[in-house]
């Protein structure tokens, strides 16, 4: 079973960048070397995948329906009640006026209806606070990142179980 660890969000602007942060952290976690820029896709074994992406796009898809299962890593900015939100996605596409939004489940969809394929998602949303242009995390956020990574390893774990 192959699964795929895709963050995303712009790094330049603080916590909207959580989802880098938090696959660095998880590289440190499992023990592997650090392969430079996460920007690219990059496999870990033959059955473990990650990427970190400015945003979501269509063209995606294609690259989604190589894998059994996803995890998608995002920020949130208070709309959900829990700073750190662990939710199964199904399929379901969303249309906006926006054309540089999709969301994971728009783009499950897209994936889906292209390839017939229909990966096991789960969405992680971390709770950002400050969306300054820095690299750095608010200290706030920065103290989701070690649970946000204990819960992905959970998930690989259960993963790597079944």
């Amino acid at each position: 079973m192959s699964t795929l660890i895709l963050g995303y969000g712009n790094k330049d602007r603080q916590d909207d960048g959580v989802a880098w942060h938090v696959i660095s952290a998880l590289k440190q976690a499992l023990n592997l070397p650090d392969p430079g820029d996460i920007e690219e896709e990059f496999t870990l074994s033959s059955n473990l995948s990650m990427v970190f992406q400015l945003q979501l796009m269509p063209e995606q898809s294609e690259f989604l329906s190589a894998f059994d299962h996803v995890c998608f890593i995002d920020a949130h900015t208070g709309a959900i009640a829990e700073e750190i939100h662990w939710q199964p996605l199904s399929q379901h596409f969303h249309s906006s006026p926006l054309t540089h939004h999709l969301s994971p489940e728009s783009l499950l969809a897209i994936t889906d209806t292209i390839y017939n394929k229909n990966p096991e998602c789960v969405l992680l949303s971390i709770r950002g606070y400050e969306f300054q242009f820095s690299q750095s995390l608010s200290e706030r956020t920065q103290q989701l990142v070690p649970h946000a990574v204990t819960l992905i390893l959970d998930w690989l774990k259960d993963k790597a179980n079944t």
